[in-house]
């Protein structure tokens, strides 16, 4: 198969969808990879390992994708490449779809089959293609918190972990999957006092078994959350419905009950949001306020670290890669069902259902 590995456009994405050692692995199975000049620079990975490893190199982004069979990219493509997606050509990489109508029209209307990481699950429910970067932004969304509570980012002067004779921060974290479990431990490593909450009993009964002290863990429901958000200097927002839009656990309506100078951290952009004041920005202009409320909701966090993301991504993407390469995409989804899970467009029609549910298009169950 002909592998295309374009460089990101989207606003400060520096990640790359695969290192030269996953290109080695393609190649030495006898698939051509063509990849973009410079496309790896920002991750560390210059085109001189890309050639060492056997790909071709390509100037532009036209190229590479007239070339391709399947496109192999780390996010959605935004407006600029909607023209340069063909029938029937494979696409593999984070979409969204839910989170953004003109993609979905777009990608409809190419006719190309839109393979979606993050839907990929599973038996036991788990999505291993996002886990790498829900851990990553996780990770970095109490670190972004914790800048922004600094009184020079306009927060509110306070150390996310206090010292002694002065209280810590305290954060709330609205989800307790992988980024939710990864907010709040770094959160509680940073010595703050953190609520986790959820609405599964089970999940909430094993974080408090394996949390440490100054973590808490509470029922979610609107009324908890309404009185968590009094006292709160942090809102991390974590929810996550694979493949469909994210509820809003936080209304407009409810900021009243927060402080002014709060930072909220809307990890679920990419969804939607948790937060229904989020909007989608970017890291070179990545909050606004509103009622003098912080908010955060950068929709790539993990490519301000594209050296491990990129690293954790090609770890957890690669043996999917290599299946679609092996034995073009049908035949992989046939015998992988996980696989199978990420079909959210094919030639023209929609086959994830919660995709067609939340903008009343036809739902069409892959037949395979």
């Amino acid at each position: 198969m002909i592998v295309g590995l374009p460089k990101e456009i989207k606003n400060n994405e520096n990640r790359v969808a695969l290192t030269p050692i996953g290109v080695k692995e393609l190649v030495e199975r006898g698939h051509v990879v063509y990849v973009q000049t410079s496309a790896g620079i920002c991750s560390g990975f210059t085109d001189e390992m890309y050639i060492e490893s056997g790909a071709q190199m390509l100037p532009t982004i036209e190229d590479v994708y007239a070339k391709a069979e399947m496109i192999v990219k780390v996010k959605e493509p935004i407006a600029a490449e909607y023209p340069l997606v063909r029938p029937n050509q494979l696409l593999f990489t984070y979409f969204h779809f839910a989170s953004e109508e003109a993609l979905t029209d777009a990608m409809l209307k190419s006719g190309a089959v839109c393979l979606a990481y993050e839907t990929v699950q599973l038996p036991d429910g788990s999505l291993p293609l996002l886990v790498p970067m829900s851990e990553i932004a996780g990770k970095m969304a109490t670190q972004v918190a914790a800048r922004y509570l600094e009184a020079p980012q306009g927060g509110k002067g306070k150390l996310m972990g206090g010292v002694p004779g002065v209280k810590p921060a305290k954060v709330l974290v609205l989800g307790a999957g992988v980024v939710g479990t990864a907010s709040a431990t770094v959160a509680a490593g940073m010595g703050a006092d953190v609520t986790i909450a959820d609405i599964a009993l089970p999940r909430l009964r094993y974080l408090s078994q394996v949390m440490p002290a100054n973590v808490k863990t509470l029922c979610s429901s609107k009324g908890a959350i309404i009185e968590e958000l009094k006292s709160a200097d942090v809102v991390i927002g974590s929810v996550l419905v694979p493949g469909a839009r994210c509820p809003h656990l936080v209304t407009k309506d409810m900021l009243k009950y927060i402080s002014p100078y709060t930072v909220l951290v809307d990890v679920a952009i990419d969804q939607g949001g948790c937060f229904e004041t989020s909007h989608a920005t970017t890291h070179s202009n990545p909050v606004y306020m509103v009622d003098h409320i912080i908010h955060y909701a950068v929709a790539n966090i993990p490519g301000a670290v594209p050296y491990t993301s990129t690293m954790a991504l090609t770890n957890a993407t690669l043996p999917y890669v290599l299946q679609l390469a092996d034995k073009g995409w049908q035949k992989a989804c046939k015998e992988n069902a996980s696989l199978a899970m990420g079909l959210n467009v094919v030639n023209g029609k929609v086959t994830f259902k919660a995709v067609a549910d939340y903008f009343g298009l036809p739902y069409e169950p892959i037949k395979l």
